[in-house]
């Protein structure tokens, strides 16, 4: 039976070329960055080298990326170090409802440290509106945190409308890009964004590594303690090796975006035509045109989500019912709920595929018959 892995957004398989370099560094620059010596020479310009690579994919600066142990830390410093520094202009936050758990929590704890969070909702297709962020916007508001693409269903928020809007106002703005980054575009600048967090291994990179983007000038107090490391903003001796294979995953992502996401459309537009085609019910959760385009995520009426998971799991196909960090919990998406409701039916039997390396349009169109096949079988059983 062969296994096919439509999960991408929780994780994304590492690139070999990726493989490559971490072991060439591992195995050559085992030296401390921080080093004056030959060998500490050459880990430097490795993470000059890695630094000037992922700064130049959104249009950043050398000195505005800060490596990170990947995108919950980086969604973590930018809001806490955000709030800490600029504590003395007020203590006010505007979030959506449907952030990842590494901003929801984030704001969550600065609530009982006497923040004001005000958490925006979104409308039923997944997406926030300006004229909210607009309205929720106060003289103590010193933080607008909005992710640029949603890591269930997929929705694209308007990020540069909001960076327009935040031009005038004392907040920073932060944008969590963790799963668009690599697939969408991104110019820090165009966005008019203050921070921007990212993860390694959602772009076939390795786990334990991401980058926070700083604007020069941003006001941000640091989180971890020690040395002078990442230009003093965050100590410890620095993951070369990983840090290496960061840039080169970067590198491949963006020679190949432009045919991802082509590939991502199809195989999306594939999967549905053959939903269509074995007449089975199901509806689309989100606005397929302005979605990230490697995610899809549908629900199928008359079936119960942990059933189906068991029974694609089976067949040899990987997928989820919404974030890989939540997988195990028995709530229901605060995503769907944001959307639909807590009485919908949708928040137990939506289920999220995603697209990636090595995925190929006739896993695609194997994966969906056999989707179809199960979930007709659940459906048939339930109208008797």
């Amino acid at each position: 039976m062969e296994r096919i892995y439509l999960d991408h957004a929780a994780t994304s398989p590492v690139h070999p070329k990726v493989i490559d370099s971490i072991v060439s560094v591992l195995n050559e620059s085992f030296g401390n960055p921080s080093s004056i010596h030959s060998y500490g020479r050459d880990a430097r310009r490795l993470l000059d080298e890695s630094r000037m690579t992922i700064s130049s994919s959104i249009g950043a600066s050398f000195n505005e990326i800060v490596f990170t142990s990947g995108g919950t830390e980086a969604d973590n410093y930018a809001i806490m170090g955000v709030a800490e520094a600029t504590e003395s202009r007020g203590k006010h936050i505007i979030t959506t409802a449907i952030e990842h758990h590494a901003v929801l929590h984030t704001c969550e704890y600065l609530e009982k440290q006497g923040y004001e969070v005000t958490y925006l909702d979104v409308d039923d297709k997944g997406f926030v509106s300006v004229e909210d962020v607009k309205n929720a916007l106060r003289e103590d508001t010193v933080l607008v945190t909005v992710m640029y693409g949603n890591n269930e269903v997929g929705s694209i928020q308007p990020i540069k409308e909001i960076g327009e809007l935040l031009k005038s106002h004392q907040a920073y703005f932060h944008t969590d890009a963790v799963q668009a980054y690599g697939i969408e575009k991104l110019d820090v600048n165009d966005l008019g964004v203050d921070l921007l967090s990212v993860s390694a291994h959602k772009i076939n990179g390795p786990k334990g590594i991401g980058f926070l983007y700083f604007k020069t000038g941003t006001k941000v107090a640091p989180r971890i303690f020690g040395g002078e490391q990442e230009l003093k903003r965050r100590a410890g001796t620095e993951n070369i090796a990983s840090i290496a294979g960061f840039a080169e995953a970067v590198k491949i992502a963006q020679e190949t975006m432009g045919e991802k996401q082509q590939i991502f459309r199809n195989f999306k537009a594939r999967m549905l035509e053959i939903f269509e085609q074995n007449d089975i019910e199901f509806l689309l959760n989100g606005d397929i045109g302005k979605s990230l385009p490697h995610v899809l995520n549908v629900s199928f009426p008359g079936t119960d989500v942990e059933s189906l998971l068991v029974n694609f799991d089976l067949a040899g196909i990987a997928v989820s019912s919404g974030s890989a960090c939540t997988a195990g919990s028995i709530e229901p998406s605060h995503v769907l709920v944001a959307m639909f409701g807590k009485q919908s039916d949708r928040l137990r039997n939506s289920i999220r595929f995603s697209f990636g390396l090595n995925n190929t349009l006739n896993q695609i169109e194997t994966a969906a018959n056999q989707v179809a096949n199960i979930v007709q079988r659940f459906q048939s059983k339930n109208r008797k």
